[in-house]
């Protein structure tokens, strides 16, 4: 089993659909990277030799951030909005939708499940 950037790969998968477990690769990323490294993007993980695997693994590297450290860049860049308490940062603290959805409706994946009504309660707490 091949393990690139701290994840294990599948190996049943092609290279360029397993790359794609790494977060920060998708598969347009996943093919130039395999060609970077000149190795047939197509082969199955199980298929590729540990030279080629650490090639693969040179060619991430030297490309950019992956997993953890974009990761980490990412909250890193939500925490500077909420400090400096732009408009961005003030709906990433309230988990509202920051990119300008509308919240009157829908934006439920956001705001999680809906509250139950108040006046459902008061009307219980009023038969007793």
């Amino acid at each position: 089993m091949a393990r690139i950037a701290g994840v294990d790969l599948a190996p049943n998968k092609r290279l360029w659909i397993g790359m794609t477990a790494i977060y920060g690769i998708g598969q347009a990323r996943a093919k130039k990277l395999a060609a970077k490294a000149g190795v047939d993007y197509f082969k199955k993980i199980k298929d590729i030799t540990e030279e080629e695997i650490n090639q693969v693994r040179q060619a991430i590297e030297s490309e950019g951030r992956v997993e953890g450290d974009l990761r980490k860049e990412i909250q890193m860049n939500i925490r500077r909005l909420i400090e400096i308490q732009c408009y961005r940062g003030i709906r990433h603290r309230r988990n509202l939708p920051v990119r300008g959805q509308r919240t009157h409706t829908n934006a439920r994946t956001r705001k999680g499940p809906r509250k139950g009504a108040v006046a459902a309660k008061k009307k219980v707490a009023a038969r007793k």
